[in-house]
């Protein structure tokens, strides 16, 4: 089978990024012909460059001429589209219309029932423009980088292609990671017939699970911004005058922020910030790892952290929201909290640290979890599947 893989990278790439190289990769593993088509956001640039970006969201009829001419030259059977956000547009499914080449859509936010893609705002969840034709209140929030004028340029692709039929008519199937994500989207317009649920899958670690032991520190891995929740994670330290170790892994905007509230708390000592650290240093991290903790406030679309923290034996502490709820199994292969409570976190975090016996077996569940659903040969199966129906 050929398969063009369209997508518009992101100005500092994340894990949206590393899942699309991965599939690519997968594909090519069973013999499929693929190509990958990219652009970047590093032409955004002041305010010519943001006024161009603006109107490329809405509609851009050079993107659609360009995966056009890729799809006359590779003659794919799929073409799967990851992100037309903002350069390509959603001008990338007329070219497949044209050429009558089915198109598979990933969704790995909610972008097409938000402005800002996360339904947060203002530190919490946001539903307020889900299944509106427009989203009014993302505008007159800014929601899209704090920006009205480029939350309008978002509102505005977005209502035209509600208007156009463009999400109902011109994608012929749609990914959600998660059951979860999937009813936002159906609560947001998009067809249920036509959505499909395949999470992301990582690659096996090299090492064997089974040699791990039981650790004596806590772990968070992630970007270190305010929907991820690392301040209630540190203020369950406070309050709850926990003595486990926490080391937290990952940069970001509020990091300053995060190391100045552990030093007024007087947490130095209990907790560590490492900074960013390469994918071979955080799967060692989460190998020796008692459990991870991942607090995040938001909904989450499907995150890599955990299906590496299963593939490790590591339990995971998380909210229970949105797609993290459906991931982790409370008492399964985690444990569960209120989102933002740090109170309860702290309880959660005591318990798993005075029941090791409890522990262990949820470390074999968190890996028989990997092994079943989000490894590379899992994941080329349901990704086939999809194709073979489309």
């Amino acid at each position: 089978m050929n398969i063009l893989i369209v997508h518009n990278c992101y100005q500092l790439a994340g894990g949206e990024d590393a899942v699309v190289q991965a599939e690519a990769k997968l594909l090519e593993s069973h013999g499929h012909e693929v190509l990958v088509l990219e652009v970047d956001n590093d032409s955004i640039v002041g305010i010519w460059g943001k006024a161009k970006a603006a109107l490329s969201a809405i509609y851009s009829p050079s993107s659609r001429s360009l995966v056009s001419d890729a799809i006359a030259q590779h003659q794919p059977d799929i073409v799967h589209v990851h992100n037309f956000f903002p350069l390509l547009s959603p001008a990338v499914y007329d070219a497949c219309l044209n050429a009558k080449v089915p198109v598979v859509q990933t969704l790995h936010n909610y972008r097409l029932t938000c402005p800002k893609a996360m339904l947060f705002r203002d530190g919490q969840v946001c539903e307020d423009c889900v299944g509106k034709s427009i989203p009014l209140p993302g505008v007159l929030h800014g929601c899209y980088r704090g920006s009205y004028t480029q939350t309008a340029a978002v509102a505005a692709m977005l209502s035209v292609h509600h208007w156009r039929g463009t999400w109902q008519n011109r994608v012929n199937a749609y990914i959600t990671l998660t059951n979860f994500q999937k009813n936002k989207m159906v609560q947001g317009g998009l067809p249920s017939a036509k959505i499909h649920v395949k999470p992301n899958f990582i690659f096996a670690p090299d090492f064997l699970w089974e040699q791990s032991q039981l650790g004596n520190y806590a772990l968070f891995v992630g970007r270190l911004s305010e929907e991820k929740g690392v301040a209630t994670l540190i203020d369950a330290y406070a309050q709850g005058h926990l003595s486990i170790p926490l080391k937290i892994v990952g940069d970001g905007p509020i990091s300053e922020t995060l190391r100045q509230q552990v030093q007024t708390a007087g947490l130095g000592d209990a907790i560590a910030f490492l900074g960013r650290q390469d994918k071979a240093t955080v799967l060692e991290l989460m190998q020796n790892a008692q459990f991870l903790v991942f607090p995040s406030i938001w909904y989450e679309g499907f995150p890599l952290t955990i299906a590496e923290a299963f593939a490790c034996g590591l339990p995971v502490i998380a909210p229970q929201l949105g797609s993290m709820a459906e991931i982790v199994e409370d008492g399964v292969t985690g444990l569960h909290f209120q989102v933002g409570n740090s109170a309860d976190l702290a309880a959660k975090i005591r318990w798993a640290t005075t029941h090791p016996e409890s522990m262990i077996p949820m470390r074999k569940h968190a890996h028989s979890e990997y092994k079943a659903k989000y490894t590379p040969e899992a994941n080329y199966q349901m990704l086939m599947k999809i194709y073979q129906q489309v």
